[in-house]
């Protein structure tokens, strides 16, 4: 997935979960925040950001907040991004075998999974949940409490007891090369090193994804490959649970 015409700036201030304010070619300019997580450790005063620019009469902002730098680390903020690049990571066939059938937002048993997908032998319900912490080269999830997290794990554990497959895929919106300021790549080795529930934050979704692992819900982590104006899935990554 690909975003136009990115500007860099620099991290200032956020008065609410919605709204940034970012400094760009020394002007202060208001940002809308695409990712209403706390995102305490990533935006600190003086960090490097990028943001979009639209200037259109149905937006409030004219910028949005798409990636942020930590350290050397290059991390994209944007909640939508992970279902939209999932979504080109499964049609281009790379997920499963001989699709036949893609849905998005498609409901079961009261409850709304990001896909569902047909092959010939198959159908299968699946839940994308975005990463954006990182410690130690470690990806962590969730970055706060989330009971609806916990809910749509149970959920996709009642599909598998209904006779459907059912996956739960942890985008991790961070690029494990390493940046310079500028963006530059410096290095491709990878510093992501594996994917685990954040019990510290959240014990009870650690404790809940192990139980429905154990169910038959497949969990699956996969890196992602960020740029300032683009962010694509690459590869899986090992999980601890």
């Amino acid at each position: 997935m690909i975003y136009n015409n990115i500007h860099k700036g620099i991290f200032r201030s956020r008065p609410n979960r919605f709204i940034a304010e970012i400094e760009i070619d020394g002007k202060l300019e208001i940002c809308h925040v695409k990712n209403t997580g706390r995102c305490k450790e990533l935006l600190v005063p003086g960090a490097a950001v990028y943001a979009n620019y639209a200037d259109s009469p149905s937006r409030s902002t004219k910028y949005g907040l798409i990636a942020v730098h930590k350290g050397n680390l290059l991390i994209n903020m944007d909640s939508l991004a992970p279902n939209r690049a999932f979504g080109e990571y499964l049609q281009q066939g790379r997920f499963l075998d001989n699709v036949t059938y893609v849905k998005s937002e498609a409901r079961y048993g009261g409850s709304r999974f990001d896909f569902y997908v047909e092959t010939a032998t198959s159908k299968t319900f699946i839940e994308v949940k975005g990463v954006t912490l990182e410690e130690n080269g470690v990806a962590m999830f969730p970055d706060a409490p989330t009971e609806r997290g916990i809910k749509h794990l149970n959920k996709l554990a009642a599909c598998v007891a209904d006779g459907y497959n059912a996956y739960v895929v942890f985008v991790i919106q961070i690029d494990g090369a390493t940046h310079s300021p500028s963006g530059e790549l410096l290095t491709d080795t990878p510093r992501i090193s594996y994917f685990t529930p954040n019990y510290k934050t959240h014990p009870a979704f650690g404790d809940t994804l192990a139980k429905v692992a154990q169910a038959g819900v497949h969990v699956l982590a996969f890196d992602c490959k960020v740029k300032p104006d683009e962010m694509v899935i690459s590869k899986p990554i090992p999980i601890k649970l």
